[in-house]
């Protein structure tokens, strides 16, 4: 089982029923013949402190073999300490590993609100979460097209369904190796 324990991006914020790419996920491994059912926990407007505080009954509940982090976009749009976040990430990855799980961070960039060194500041996070836990990292969730306008909704920040069959491209090329691995020890 593959759970999916994001934000808005991955909850489907705006979408048509069935067509983000959680979903389109569903068909991907039907289509690559991967015996894996997936579950969206996902909620729009999630901070890393509320997906930390829900994750563990998630874990409980749903016992996943892999866990998919994109959450920390909305602790960057309200300024958020970057240390708190980085802190949330990396016990979310440590639970879901205590649970069994494998971990693939999904990162994320901010506008430049808050100026370039949070900014870059920012998008390094999931990064060193990443690397200091060793665990699987998709560095830019919008990898490709975050600078194309008509493949997002008119808040400019939600992307359109045009584009969530890119994002799953993106997700895929960081989830298909951890397909078939071995638990965590």
């Amino acid at each position: 089982m593959i759970l999916v324990f994001g934000d808005s991006l991955a909850a489907g914020y705006g979408l048509p029923q069935g067509r983000g790419w959680v979903d389109l996920l569903h068909d991907k491994l039907a289509a690559e013949k991967l015996d894996y059912r997936v579950v969206n926990a996902s909620i729009s407007g999630e901070t890393t402190v509320g997906g930390r505080n829900r994750l563990p009954a998630a874990l409980e509940q749903h016992r996943p073999r892999v866990v998919l982090l994109e959450l920390g976009s909305n602790d960057g749009l309200r300024g958020q300490p970057l240390n708190l976040m980085r802190d949330n990430l990396v016990a979310m990855v440590q639970a879901s590993r205590s649970a069994g799980a494998h971990v693939l961070i999904i990162g994320m960039r901010i506008p430049p609100n808050y100026g370039p060194k949070y900014t870059r500041e920012f998008h390094a996070t999931f990064e060193d979460v990443a690397r200091s836990q060793r665990t699987a990292l998709v560095p830019f969730l919008l990898d490709g097209f975050a600078d194309q306008r008509e493949l997002f909704q008119s808040d400019g920040i939600h992307p359109d369904e045009k584009a969530q069959p890119l994002i799953l491209e993106t997700v895929w090329k960081g989830l298909r190796p951890l397909l078939g691995q071995r638990l965590p020890q």
